[in-house]
């Protein structure tokens, strides 16, 4: 007896090491893909407070010696050429990325829920044929939509940008969305349209609050793929003063010199918005993924 506990005993050490082993593999893991995705923007950061010079000598300094703020100032300065134009393409962007995100929104809502809920003929494959455009990289409908939008009147337009990023944006969402009504209980409308409410009272009062998760993740997706693309945006826009955040960083570059420091500032605030929108959403943005994909 006392050799088969012995025994049973190291099995479950054996087995109390290889998972801690994994636990360990899985932290070092998660370390190194934290560093890979800080470092770069730890060195943006550290790069926008440096002085032109200091910005290139070499070897690099790793902390500059006087740190300043004159890009982000400068940036920030509507005063000055530089800080006109910044503060133009970041509205420009912030205009753009939230009218794409409401109208994803106002859009894949009821298109997601009419899949969800709804038998009709060729359901399946209107779903399916919707997430098609998705398995084509996007510059393929480069041409096609730009001698679309010309044709409608709509090059140098905010309106091209806010159509074209609904059509990147609209498969994904509503697949998204799909997957999340899947998961809530039809039975709940049911008990609703028993006692006397619509089908769109069930819809508003029963059905919206408890796919709020998956609402502000379609959001989250649609106001992040909005916000940071820039060849649709190059292609459609020509004009200084409908240029977007990731175009008109362009103006830090010139043929004969590139000021890094103001070109890191400017990037840095371009990632700000999107890094604080999800972290303050991201507990949202995890639990559609997981109750979309999972069938209860």
């Amino acid at each position: 007896m006392s050799t088969i506990a012995e025994t049973a005993r190291r099995g479950q050490a054996r087995r109390r090491a290889s998972i801690d082993g994994w636990r360990w593999g899985g932290r070092i893991f998660l370390v190194f893909m934290l560093l890979y995705t800080a470092l770069p923007m730890i060195w943006m950061l550290i790069t926008s407070i440096k002085s032109g010079f200091a910005a290139m000598q070499f070897p690099p300094q790793w902390w500059p010696d006087q740190p300043t703020l004159a890009s982000y100032q400068k940036l920030l300065d509507p005063q000055n050429s530089v800080g006109q134009d910044f503060l133009r393409f970041f509205w420009n962007s912030l205009f753009v990325s939230t009218a794409t995100t409401i109208l994803s929104v106002i859009v894949a809502v009821p298109a997601a829920y009419a899949f969800s809920r709804f038998t009709f003929p060729g359901r399946n494959f209107l779903f399916f044929a919707v997430l098609l455009r998705n398995m084509f990289p996007a510059v393929i409908f480069l041409v096609p939509l730009f001698i679309l939008m010309r044709a409608i009147g709509l090059v140098n337009t905010h309106g091209s940008l806010i159509l074209t990023y609904l059509t990147f944006g609209l498969p994904l969402a509503i697949w998204l969305l799909k997957g999340f009504y899947d998961n809530i209980p039809v039975q709940l409308e049911q008990a609703a349209r028993i006692d006397g409410a619509t089908r769109f009272q069930a819809f508003i009062l029963i059905v919206m609050p408890l796919s709020t998760p998956g609402i502000i993740a379609t959001a989250i997706y649609s106001f992040i793929g909005a916000w940071n693309e820039y060849i649709y945006a190059y292609t459609f826009l020509s004009k200084n003063e409908q240029l977007t955040l990731p175009v008109g960083i362009q103006r830090f570059f010139s043929e004969n010199t590139t000021d890094f420091p103001g070109l890191m500032a400017a990037s840095f605030m371009m990632s700000v918005p999107v890094v604080v929108l999800f972290l303050v959403l991201q507990r949202y943005f995890v639990r559609a993924l997981t109750e979309g994909a999972v069938k209860h």
